[in-house]
């Protein structure tokens, strides 16, 4: 378990992890497999930099001609999703956004890529958990944007096969019209929570419900090395008749069905917007961290659309948007010291916890079998 001591930005957390983004060895699975119906396409699928195009024009040139961009797993109100979407589809009007699925997990978006392999409707993106990235890079076609050199090397798979993009803070939801803010995790086993505890989604396929066991295993004295002691507390948090199996959503929220959260602290915030009885809280002591991923496909049906999606998210205006969001951008640390950060909006973030974990590679892929083996039987 890596500690930071860092307040300022997430980054320096998770910079503190490079073994567990460097998949070197893991480049070639990432040969993209998509074959165009003719020379521009072929070209656009197996790019690896704007410099595969020319210029940043030509592929703008390139996307236009596809007039199509297949998203998958992106809702609205997830870490200002909504706006960045429109922003797109206003700057890009020959360009139809296919907004697929939007709340599947991330696993599910691996499915939905194999299901769909071959087929104009299959996900020309992702955005990913780590844990899902890591045991699919088969799937990804390596991709590096024109701000490559700003995002760390610790959040960025060597290749381009898969690069965080936004992330926070795993923390704690909850309507403080009906509930006392909680103080600790053991708060929540108590009488008064009986039947209103929910995380987002199951932690073997969704990464903000992988998180929230990881946040349990540390504030319980484990250690990201071994996730059991927040499966056993999860698994005490049924016993008590606390935890409540629904998926959370902005609508759960909203009507009361699902009055405490476990989720990123960016989308707790969000729900204040329709609630505004709810509050967020980061538990203090060790914090867990973590970042979403993008990816290409490598079976993209529309390749140059899929890669002037990447550009577009990387840049100085999107990176920006995350932080209107509530989410702290990859690039942070680059446009704070370039001048180009909406400061107002970084200034707005709440105090990082004193110390962070980021769960390495083998951690994640440790954590994930242990989770298949024994979460479905710890909260039955």
């Amino acid at each position: 378990m890596s500690h930071i001591t860092s307040r300022r930005l997430l980054l320096g957390a998770a910079a503190a992890t490079v073994a567990a983004l460097t998949l070197a060895g893991c480049s070639s699975a990432g040969t993209p497999s998509a074959e165009g119906t003719d020379g521009a396409a072929s070209d656009a699928a197996t790019a690896t930099s704007l410099a595969d195009f020319g210029t940043f024009a030509d592929l703008e040139e390139a996307a236009k001609a596809e007039g199509q961009l297949n998203v998958i797993a992106l809702p609205r109100d997830w870490a200002n999703y909504g706006e960045i979407l429109d922003l797109f589809a206003e700057r890009y009007p020959e360009i139809t956004i296919n907004e697929q699925s939007p709340d599947v997990s991330s696993a599910e978006e691996i499915q939905a890529a194999a299901t769909n392999e071959g087929l104009d409707t299959a996900p020309d993106v992702f955005d990913l958990g780590l844990t899902v990235a890591l045991q699919n890079t088969d799937w990804f076609a390596p991709y590096q944007v024109e701000t490559w050199d700003d995002i760390p090397d610790a959040l960025k798979e060597s290749t381009g096969l898969f690069v965080g993009d936004y992330g926070g803070y795993m923390s704690v939801g909850y309507d403080s019209a009906r509930f006392d803010a909680p103080e600790s995790l053991d708060d929540l086993l108590g009488e008064a929570y009986k039947g209103a505890v929910a995380i987002n989604g199951d932690p073997t396929q969704a990464g903000a419900a992988f998180a929230a066991v990881g946040l349990a295993t540390v504030q319980s004295d484990g250690t990201l090395d071994d996730f059991q002691p927040g499966i056993d507390w999860f698994s005490e948090l049924n016993a008590a008749g606390n935890m409540l199996k629904l998926d959370v959503t902005s609508a759960t929220v909203a009507s009361g069905e699902t009055p405490v959260v476990f989720d990123w602290d960016y989308l707790n915030a969000a729900h204040q917007a329709d609630t505004p009885t709810w509050e967020t809280v980061v538990f203090p002591g060790v914090g867990y961290a973590g970042y979403y991923n993008q990816a290409i496909n490598r079976d993209a049906p529309n390749p140059a659309a899929a890669r002037l999606w990447q550009e577009f998210l990387y840049s100085d205006e999107v990176q920006n948007l995350w932080l209107k969001g509530g989410a702290r951008p990859v690039r942070m640390e680059a446009m704070i010291e370039a001048g180009t950060i909406d400061q107002e909006l970084a200034d707005a973030l709440p105090t990082a916890p004193e110390e962070t974990v980021v769960p390495t590679e083998e951690q994640s892929a440790d954590a994930g079998t242990l989770l298949g083996e024994k979460w479905a039987a710890a909260v039955q």
